[in-house]
């Protein structure tokens, strides 16, 4: 095994040997760690090892260098490439380092950092734990200085920052973590060794001092803060935050890190398709499988199952998982990737790992929002623990390698049609490839679905039916599936009727099977309505599909399409994978779509987008009904878009159309229907936003700007800019958001839209007050009231009055604040918006808490009772957590505490973070009072 060394003096290990390394061998793998995965070309190598003064022949100087230390790095493995490759030939020649990830510790430093710093910040105490104890496992990697042999090349020095960099963020999120703990007198210990480092860290002193305090050592704190004072000051730097801490130490009122004292267990996901009940054969591939899954000598084993399409690769890998279930009691991952789709869009790993935290209980407010800090995030929730991640339908390594758990003690199993040599060589994957069945097993495949004596009375039959299938259980599952539901036909008839079909399924021939035969045999069995509906289906842009949107596919009520979906589930051309959604796997997609005549497609595909665009509008509708929808488009001939009788019903439709909606919004930008492109990220972006899918609300946002710059509508373009830039805000990304919001007023400003203007001021005021500034959010608000006032927008003023009363409040200035939410509440009761009433009641008692207690009470309770009607419970806790902690000003207790547990449950129920706060402060209030 190799291991190579750079946090300090860099150092070479193969099998735990040391490997000597002359200095200009180290300079050699210094330029080539510093560009990991890179090809650098010999002339650049060139260039950093000897600067401006290279000797003659310097080339041939490299290629010596570079045999030399491809021998010194020899790793004994059966690898086809080596550690150092060759790039290229001649004068293009370049070199690149093929190493595994753990191999640099380096690598394994900025891995564990992030895994760490992602389970300290999620705040619950087993996790803390472990995000403490990685931490000071990647701290405990650095030997000195990193590069030490050859810091002062150029070359290295941006590295060598960054690696400090990581260091220092390292050392203050561990000191951090273990405050939090409790553990103050360690996070002292670290704090003090950091600050000798960089006495200018006002972060780490201000961590440092708290530290003090918490263990009691109040002047030691306080001279800590009035030492770091008078060193900013020596450098003309202000430091307010640090001069609270001090005015709070000297006052003993600095609120100490706590965690709560109770948490729930980590959660055991459990995603596994059912075990098939239909599956047969496959007994030695599956005992090779299980013992490289559980073989004691891979920490964190991976199973490559790869194979032809239709021989059956995910019934077996499903198959595997649930017999080895057992061995992983933690819990088991699965996602469907959909690498091979012909007309969905794969799945990215960004959208599978956000599938897999919700399942590991990942609140959108923690969500990552880059795909490194998902995957860091993931792995350290899974690390410590028996997990079973099951991988399907990869195209390339890029889906999967994010999604590999990389903790010991946990397995993949990952499925693809093809071989990715890659996943085998860089990520230790243990390959497994399956074949065709057996005649017997084929027998048994097709006995099992029509019964044995039935086989037993035409042998004969049954093997040209094996034949003409080719052994390909996918094939022969259709066929034997035909044979169930006509009892009364002979198998040998059967078989006629298989080798009378003609022509090949030429994208996915196997051998000499001609699976196109198999297929057409199937569908000249269906009736006329069925054979129309399968066609259609194959162009659905949705990677599953209900009788209702299949209904608007296809023209026709629901009740007539209904029997058509049962009879292609009975011949097994759909399978409902998921009760009352039906999806065509990807071969009989593919032949579908050969079937269906251009015309068909072309008059089917409005249809469907209409039906998800006009459905996701009346759902929108529904849950947030003051939004100002645009006018769509007159919905083609034969869509039937859906209603829902309550919001509970329209947000199930969204959170189980997901993944088509968004499926959808791509065959739309294909097809060329710009305006149902931004029509339908309009309709979608406020339940991405809600539900905390920012990556999808940000994704739809692009697209909807590009669709409506191909439009040439600029209004839609303003309006595009402005669901991207509320992305952004979500994401972080401010700069980005600040100059969409710009591009939005632009737009709006041309067109002369006042509206447009005014929530886009608002938009604004949003993105500062994130920002921490609370007058410039101020004066954006006040902005967008004088255009709405101007546009004579009742709704506008009403709720930015609200928004301007808000920012009054946050600075403390309660009378205006007061005065700006009763003129919200007056225009809000003329035009019956409950959703801005229960809002503006909710900041008129938070600027009451300050004035009058007894009318706070009387406002939080007004809210509370409109929340309640609109059945939103997230503001509804949030607004008994408000009404708790007025009561509890009011010094009564007994209602406070009965306030925050009604909070509290409803918290927990919907698997908010602000559940643990409201859970302190219960604890606290149930405490006794201590004696001054």
């Amino acid at each position: 095994m190799l291991r190579i060394s750079v946090l300090g003096p860099v150092r070479v290990q193969v099998d735990d040997r040391p490997v000597r390394l002359g200095p200009k061998l180290v300079e050699l793998l210094a330029v080539l760690l510093v560009e990991p995965g890179t090809a650098v070309p010999a002339a650049r190598v060139v260039e950093l090892m000897w600067a401006d003064s290279p000797p003659p022949g310097a080339r041939t100087t490299l290629r010596s260098h570079v045999s030399h230390l491809r021998r010194a790095l020899r790793i004994g493995t059966e690898a086809d490439e080596p550690v150092v490759a060759t790039v290229g030939a001649g004068v293009a020649s370049a070199y690149r380092l093929a190493l595994p990830p753990d191999a640099v510790d380096a690598y394994r430093f900025v891995r564990w950092c992030a895994e760490g710093r992602q389970l300290v910040s999620a705040g619950e105490p087993d996790l803390v734990e472990r995000g403490v104890a990685r931490l000071a496992e990647a701290l405990s990697l650095w030997r000195g200085p990193a590069f030490a042999d050859v810091a002062d090349r150029p070359f290295v020095l941006p590295a060598v920052a960054q690696l400090e960099a990581e260091r220092r963020a390292a050392r203050r999120c561990h000191a951090e973590g273990l405050s939090a703990l409790g553990r103050h007198t360690e996070a002292i210990a670290l704090l003090s060794g950091v600050l000798v480092d960089d006495p200018y860290d006002e972060g780490v002193r201000r961590l440092l001092a708290v530290a003090l305090y918490a263990e009691q050592r109040v002047d030691e704190a306080a001279e800590v803060c009035r030492e770091g004072l008078n060193l900013l000051r020596e450098r003309g730097l202000d430091a307010p935050e640090l001069q609270a801490l001090q005015r709070d130490i000297l006052r003993r009122q600095v609120p100490l890190p706590r965690l709560p004292a109770e948490h729930a267990k980590p959660p055991r996901p459990s995603l596994l398709p059912p075990d098939p009940p239909q599956f047969v054969g496959r007994v030695d591939e599956l005992g090779a499988a299980r013992q490289l899954l559980l073989a004691r000598e891979q920490s964190c084993p991976t199973v490559l199952v790869s194979g032809l399409a239709g021989v059956g690769k995910t019934l077996f890998a499903v198959r595997l998982a649930h017999e080895v279930r057992e061995e992983f009691p933690d819990g088991h991952l699965y996602v469907d990737m959909r690498g091979y789709d012909p007309v969905a869009a794969p799945l990215t790993a960004s959208q599978a790992l956000r599938g897999f935290l919700d399942a590991l209980a990942v609140t959108p407010e923690k969500m990552p929002a880059t795909l490194a800090a998902q995957t860091g995030l993931y792995r350290a929730l899974l690390a410590g623990r028996r997990i079973l991640v099951l991988v399907d339908n990869i195209r390339d390594v890029a889906q999967v390698r994010p999604l590999l758990p990389g903790a010991p003690g946990c397995a993949a199993v990952v499925v693809s049609r093809n071989q990715l040599p890659d996943l085998v060589v860089a990520e230790g994957a243990r390959p497994l490839r399956l074949g065709l069945l057996s005649g017997g097993e084929s027998s048994e495949l097709i006995a099992r679905r029509v019964g044995a004596a039935r086989l037993a009375g035409e042998p004969a039959a049954v093997g040209q039916i094996i034949e003409s299938c080719g052994r390909l259980p996918l094939a022969l599952a259709i066929v034997a599936a035909r044979a169930a539901t006509h009892p009364e036909f002979s198998l040998d008839a059967l078989a006629g009727e298989l080798r009378a079909g003609a022509g090949r399924l030429d994208a996915f021939a196997v051998g000499d099977t001609d699976v196109r035969a198999v297929f057409s045999w199937s569908y000249r069995g269906l009736s006329p309505a069925a054979a129309r509906l399968f066609r259609l289906l194959a162009a659905h842009p949705g990677p599953d599909v209900t009788v209702a949107a299949a209904a608007s596919l296809a023209a026709l009520p629901v009740d007539e399409v209904r029997p058509g979906v049962r009879e292609l589930a009975a011949a097994h051309l759909v399978v409902e994978h998921v009760p009352g959604r039906f999806a065509l796997h990807d071969l009989l997609r593919a032949y579908g779509n050969e079937l269906a005549g251009a015309d068909e497609v072309r008059s089917a595909l409005p249809r469907a987008l209409d039906h998800y665009l006009h459905t996701a509008l009346a759902a929108d509708g529904l849950l947030w009904p003051h939004r100002d929808p645009p006018d769509p488009p007159v919905a083609a001939a034969g869509a039937q878009p859906e209603a829902f009788g309550d919001r509970p019903a329209a947000l199930a439709w969204f959170t189980a159309e997901h993944r088509v909606l968004l499926a959808a919004l791509d065959r739309a930008a294909q097809a060329g229907f710009d305006e149902r492109v931004w029509q339908l990220a309009w309709a979608t972006a406020n339940f991405f936003a809600r539900r905390g899918h920012w990556l999808d609300w940000a994704y739809v946002g692009e697209m909807a700007v590009a669709a409506a710059r191909r439009q040439g509508d600029r209004a839609a373009e303003a309006e595009a800019h402005r669901i991207l830039g509320g992305a952004r805000v979500r994401l972080r990304q401010f700069d980005a958001a600040q100059d969409d919001y710009r591009q939005a007023l632009g737009l709006f400003d041309d067109l002369g839209d006042l509206v447009g203007q005014g929530f886009t001021y608002r938009s604004l005021g949003w993105l500062s007050e994130q920002q921490g500034d609370v007058r410039a959010a101020l004066r954006h608000d006040l902005r967008a009231l004088e255009l709405f006032r101007r546009a004579g927008h009742e709704r506008g003023v009403a709720n930015t009055h609200n928004s301007v009363g808000w920012c009054h409040a946050l600075l403390g200035e309660h009378e205006q604040a007061i005065e700006h939410c009763r003129r919200a509440l007056a225009l809000l009761e003329q035009i019956g918006d409950p959703v801005g009433l229960a809002g503006t009641w909710d900041s008129l008692g938070y600027a009451y808490r300050h004035v009058d207690l007894h009318q706070a009470l009387s406002c939080y309770q007004e809210a509370l009772g409109l929340y309640r009607k609109l059945g939103d419970r997230m503001n509804e806790a949030v607004t008994l957590r408000h009404l708790g902690e007025t009561r509890h000003a009011a010094g009564d207790l007994a209602a406070a505490r009965e306030c925050w547990q009604q909070a509290l449950d409803i918290f927990v129920d919907l698997d908010h973070p602000d559940a643990e706060q409201v859970r302190e402060q219960l604890r606290q209030a149930s405490e006794p009072s201590k004696p001054g």
